[in-house]
């Protein structure tokens, strides 16, 4: 049975945490527990193995962190720390995370382990050590099988998004993963769902678990749905007409099939919008800085399959548009998760043909009420022109092995250069570059400031990737 604390405290200091995760969490503005967070962190403080059944944006990035920090000892470099996720992207949103929380514990060393990338310079910086490792399960079981990877002194293993994990056939190396590792150890297993090849894989995996199953799903309220029946012809094009009139300023697209992706893609560029395609045929490093530009709010829509979103997890997502209707209706319902997420009022809005009417039939079963159904014909232009993003990307080539950090960068632009602090947005940095968002309206005040000042002391080339 789930666990469950009743009047379950939300203040993270009542928690076993030092002084300096404290302070960490309140600079970072973590003012209280999220529900997957109060229930899960005295579990799994207290040493318990854990099975977290929360969707992906409930907080439990932090909530396994914490507990992977709180057992880590800095003083001895030795991976201590392991966390496997399905993709790269998701993958580098946790490394920054345990990054930011562990900024008050000394010098904590975190690495990401993921394909898509030259697996040589990831083999060296194993050799100057680390304390967390955060990859995809291949490319982890690959630095095992060559023995630049090693765990003899691993304390915390965690598995974030199991079930995805298991969709995209990694079962046999989780398992081989897990069978490399210190038996000594504590493992925590993070699932959006609970289908019966996870409680296959928690047997294999975990001791003697606790469980905690919170349905955490948006709040009706939040996500508000509308579909809208068009012919084959329209469809391309009523995507356009929803944006114009509802005008979003971040927009999700969902495509069954990558030519679709391409095809909107197309549609939507020939109008004056910013969109960009993410799917299984990009080059790693393009998929990697379209996520880059679409989340910096640089690209005003991103146009996915299911199979190429797995793992996003984008803020301030104002809209979802099913471009085509999922023969699963589970998958709609993870599709429009993705907006009306912390609190925040989102759109989804899906495209029907008669030929999809079953699906639609399927999803109100799902969901045990009727879509709501609204005429194209409503759709009328509210102005402004085409849609435009209102941030900015510029590339920095120089990233974390040229010692670059966020602050320099930051510095450079406002105290060097004199541009406001609120006009600079988010500042990514990779081990070869470093992107930044600024809005549209000095982009091209801070590109010359970029190339024309030095970063951390030396000159720097940037360039303008919208």
């Amino acid at each position: 049975m789930p666990y469950r604390t009743g009047m379950t405290p939300t203040d993270f200091s009542r928690l076993p945490l030092s002084p300096a995760t404290l302070a960490t969490l309140q600079q970072l503005g973590y003012d209280t527990m999220t529900p997957i967070q109060a229930e899960s962190l005295p579990l799994a403080l207290a040493g318990h193995d854990l099975i977290a059944q929360a969707r992906t944006g409930s907080g439990k990035t932090a909530a396994f962190a914490l507990a992977l920090l709180a057992r880590l000892r800095s003083a001895t470099l030795a991976v201590q720390a392991l966390v496997l996720c399905p993709t790269r992207e998701l993958a580098d949103q946790v490394a920054q995370e345990v990054r930011r929380l562990a900024r008050g514990e000394g010098n904590v060393k975190v690495l990401l382990l993921c394909g898509g990338t030259p697996i040589k310079p990831q083999a060296e910086s194993l050799a100057h050590g680390a304390h967390v490792i955060v990859g995809t399960p291949g490319r982890v079981l690959d630095h095992l099988e060559r023995g630049t990877l090693v765990l003899e002194s691993l304390s915390t293993l965690v598995l974030d998004e199991a079930d995805r994990m298991l969709d995209m056939g990694f079962a046999e190396d989780i398992a081989r993963v897990a069978a490399l590792c210190p038996k000594a150890r504590q493992t925590l297993l993070f699932s959006a769902t609970y289908p019966e090849d996870i409680a296959a894989l928690s047997k294999k995996v975990l001791r003697d678990p606790k469980t905690v199953a919170l349905a955490e799903q948006p709040a009706a309220t939040q996500i508000r749905q509308r579909f809208y029946e068009v012919t084959e012809e329209q469809r391309l094009h009523a995507v356009g007409q929803l944006l114009a009139h509802f005008r979003p300023v971040s927009t999700l697209a969902f495509c069954n099939t990558k030519q679709q992706c391409r095809d909107l893609v197309d549609v939507l560029q020939a109008q004056g919008v910013s969109a960009e395609a993410l799917h299984g045929d990009l080059e790693q490093r393009d998929r990697d800085q379209v996520l880059i530009r679409f989340t910096n709010r640089s690209v005003s829509v991103l146009v996915a399959t299911d199979v190429a979103a797995r793992g996003l997890d984008i803020a301030q997502l104002e809209a979802v548009i099913n471009v085509d209707i999922t023969p699963e209706a589970e998958v709609h319902t993870h599709r429009i998760g993705r907006t009306g997420r912390a609190d925040e009022a989102g759109w989804a809005f899906s495209l029907a043909s008669m030929d999809e009417m079953g699906r639609v039939g399927r999803i109100e079963q799902e969901a045990g009420r009727e879509v709501e159904w609204h005429p194209l014909s409503e759709l009328t232009p509210t102005g402004g022109g085409p849609l435009k993003p209102p941030m900015a990307t510029i590339q920095i080539l120089g990233g974390r092995k040229e010692k670059i950090r966020r602050g320099d960068v930051l510095g450079a632009l406002t105290k060097d250069a004199g541009l406001p602090g609120t006009q600079i947005g988010r500042i990514t940095v990779n081990d070869f570059s470093t992107y930044v968002a600024v809005d549209r309206a000095i982009a091209g005040e801070a590109l010359r400031a970029l190339n024309d000042r030095p970063v951390k002391g030396k000159r720097v080339k940037a360039r303008a990737m919208d």
